[in-house]
């Protein structure tokens, strides 16, 4: 059966101590007269509207459990519902936050792949490092222009003076020293 509900001509302090009184109806009347204005500013600050339907029940139970909380002398009812309104929807947002970071936070340390995949590459790059510098300093000198300066060959002749088929024969045979230190192949 349908229930059409009708404003009522009371004024909110009048609802409120009513409802504080354990009148349904009085409650009802507020959530009529200003779930609108609950949800509105719950959604304004929570930004999800599933939250905010949440809010605004929690608001209307929280009153209906605790009414003695509303002091006419510190404002209107309509403030003081809106007041509730706000707290509540900021506690949402807080801890959907503290939940956001500490999700972020456990898939950052649970991603043990990912931080094995760091580990294993930061040991192959100090290795490399070592096999490098115990290469003699013509063959570094070349590779770690051309690989880690990002120059062509060419742009490293210019850069070191030295004629191009010399740059290819250091690369050349400082790659297969590089590659005998990092036990990948055999001495030439």
């Amino acid at each position: 059966m349908l229930r059409i509900r009708v404003p009522s001509a009371r004024s909110d302090e009048e609802l409120i101590e009513a409802a504080a009184a354990g009148d349904g109806q009085a409650l009802s009347a507020l959530y009529d007269r200003y779930a609108a204005a609950v949800y509105s500013l719950a959604l304004r600050i929570v930004r999800n509207p599933e939250a905010a339907k949440e809010v605004t029940q929690e608001v209307f139970l929280s009153f209906w459990r605790r009414p003695g909380r509303f002091d006419r002398s510190r404002g209107s009812g309509r403030a003081w519902l809106l007041s509730l309104a706000h707290h509540r929807a900021v506690d949402v947002l807080r801890r959907t936050r503290v939940r956001q970071a500490a999700s972020l936070s456990e898939e950052t340390a649970g991603s043990s792949e990912d931080w094995t995949e760091e580990v294993v590459t930061a040991l192959e790059s100090a290795r490399v490092r070592e096999a490098l510098e115990a290469l003699p300093p013509s063959y570094r000198e070349v590779l770690v222009l051309a690989y880690y300066g990002g120059l062509t060959q060419r742009e490293v002749a210019e850069r070191l003076g030295i004629p191009l088929g010399t740059v290819k024969t250091r690369m050349r045979d400082g790659l297969l020293k590089l590659r005998s230190l990092l036990g990948g192949g055999r001495d030439t």
